[in-house]
């Protein structure tokens, strides 16, 4: 089993940033990528970023390319989304994700084994 566990929201300005991190834990050995999702109130959760377990490959939503990145700290076992130039439309309780499957970085929420409980980020206008 992996634990996950996000930190970081908050509320913030349109235009400000905030940095989400996600500790991992447990069989973290098992772990081939991890995701960032959101889920704003009354719409379904959403893909947003991924990267694989060594950092070397990740792979954005289109509507957060140039203002989100997502790295890996190898020594913590945390993965983070930076997130600039917020816009109110980014409101969402953003999930962290792992995945055991190897393959191509995918955007669908059954190709991953473990969640996070969530984290709010409110963007106000």
């Amino acid at each position: 089993q992996v634990q996950l566990v996000e930190s970081g929201g908050g509320l913030v300005q349109a235009g400000g940033s905030l940095r989400l991190s996600c500790a991992a834990s447990g069989r973290t050995l098992s772990i081939y990528a991890m995701a960032w999702f959101r889920q704003a109130p009354g719409k379904e959760r959403e893909f947003v970023s991924a990267i694989t377990w060594s950092g070397s490959i990740t792979y954005n939503t289109d509507s957060v390319k140039g203002r989100f990145t997502v790295s890996r700290d190898n020594a913590k076992n945390t993965v983070a989304l930076q997130m600039n130039s917020l816009k109110p439309e980014d409101t969402a309780v953003y999930y962290c994700a792992a995945r055991r499957a190897s393959g191509p970085l995918e955007s669908m929420r059954y190709q991953y084994d473990y969640w996070g409980q969530g984290t709010q980020v409110t963007v106000s206008s």
